[in-house]
């Protein structure tokens, strides 16, 4: 028996990156998945998707409403869709800013709250929200996504600590640098540019000297997610190859 065998799961940002590896995983290990995507995910037994827009509230909770009266319930939700718009706070553009908040904030916790209702009701479920070590750490130009990651952390708290006594766990999951599209700036994959490998790799301030493969995020993700997890709630993981045990 798989473990994850007569599950249901929720996606989102599946067609590509941690949210793909991480939908295939589930897949492996047993559950039937949904995917909540914005692009086309080509089908797989027991994988699904709905095309959403993640800003439009209204179209999430209809995707829901769809994808249990596909499969009848929903045990596990993973909100791992992301965007991220650099721009430097004095130039801060009021329009990417909204836009970075409503995927990457507001709609993880209105699926929380959608998703979180069918779980309360089956006394059981196990959410998972991706964040980021942006949650806690801040660069240069990334306002509104360090914003975004700070709240989707503390929602995850607040979360985790309302739905318990349903035996519902909330966690999040903080990656480091992961080779995605998002790594990607004007064509350049920041792994591969020089000013990476200078301060993380020469001056070793990425301990594992590397980045992360998004199938290394999703089987951290797996087991927040699987039912051998009984006891932890209310935290957020770090996965980032030990960037951040260091100064």
């Amino acid at each position: 028996m798989k473990q994850f065998d007569g599950q249901v799961a929720v996606v989102t940002g599946g067609a590509n990156g941690i949210g793909r590896a991480t939908a295939d995983l589930f897949l492996e290990m047993g559950a039937k998945v949904m995917v909540f995507d914005r692009e086309d995910v080509a089908t797989k037994p027991n994988q699904e998707s709905i095309l959403v827009e993640l800003s439009d509230l209204q179209s999430l909770e209809k995707a829901v409403i769809s994808t249990k009266e596909k499969f009848g319930k929903i045990d596990i939700l993973v909100n791992v869709a992301g965007v991220s718009h650099l721009n430097m706070l004095l130039d801060l553009d009021r329009d990417l800013y909204l836009e970075t908040l409503d995927v990457n904030l507001h709609a993880p916790v209105f699926l929380m709250k959608f998703v979180g209702a069918l779980m309360v009701k089956q006394n059981y479920g196990r959410i998972v929200n991706i964040t980021s070590i942006h949650g806690k750490q801040s660069e240069p130009a990334s306002t509104a996504y360090d914003v975004s990651k700070g709240g989707l952390e503390a929602a995850t708290r607040t979360a985790a600590i309302e739905l318990a006594e349903f035996g519902v766990l909330v966690n999040a999951l903080a990656p480091g640098f992961v080779s995605t599209r998002m790594s990607i700036t004007d064509g350049e994959d920041e792994m591969e540019s020089d000013w990476f490998k200078a301060v993380y790799l020469d001056h070793q301030r990425l301990p594992i000297l590397r980045g992360a493969q998004p199938i290394e995020i999703a089987h951290a993700i797996a087991w927040l997610a699987s039912p051998s997890n009984t006891y932890l709630t209310g935290q957020t993981i770090t996965v980032d190859g030990g960037m951040s045990a260091r100064f």
